[in-house]
């Protein structure tokens, strides 16, 4: 198993990309390169930036493209607004889009909280040595 499959942020964030790019499908083609390409970029960079941020050696530079990943999720959650307001999307995608972002963005910030402690405690958390962050 890869390093970034045993985060459960990273499964969450795989799962806004696939949702994404299947809801963004339905959008005119006049947003091909607009909103649709932005949605897109933002919500693979998000699972894209945990992948490589798991490969990095230290928590500071992992801290790094986890708080990169959390940036690309809020892009994700505005693109998605908007997109409703829009009226590109049906209330059934919005709440679908919306409750896997927010999810994602939970795990994402709980994945940033829990390195940062470990890093604040030389990587002991609670007493222990290590934190589970794992699926």
């Amino acid at each position: 198993m890869k390093p970034h499959e045993r985060l459960i942020a990273w499964h969450h964030c795989h799962r806004l990309a696939l949702v994404t790019y299947r809801i963004t499908r339905t959008f005119p083609k006049t947003e091909e390169y607009g909103m649709t390409s932005q949605m897109r970029r933002a919500a693979s960079s998000a699972a894209a930036n945990l992948v490589e941020g798991a490969a990095k050696r230290g928590s500071r530079e992992f801290r790094r493209f986890i708080d990169t990943a959390l940036g690309s999720l809020a892009e994700v959650s505005y693109f998605a607004l908007l997109a409703k307001d829009l009226e590109l999307l049906s209330q059934e995608q919005w709440e679908e889009l919306s409750q896997v972002s927010d999810e994602a963005g939970r795990t994402t910030m709980g994945l940033y909280k829990a390195i940062a402690r470990r890093a604040a405690n030389g990587g002991r958390v609670n007493g222990k040595e290590s934190v589970s962050l794992a699926v």
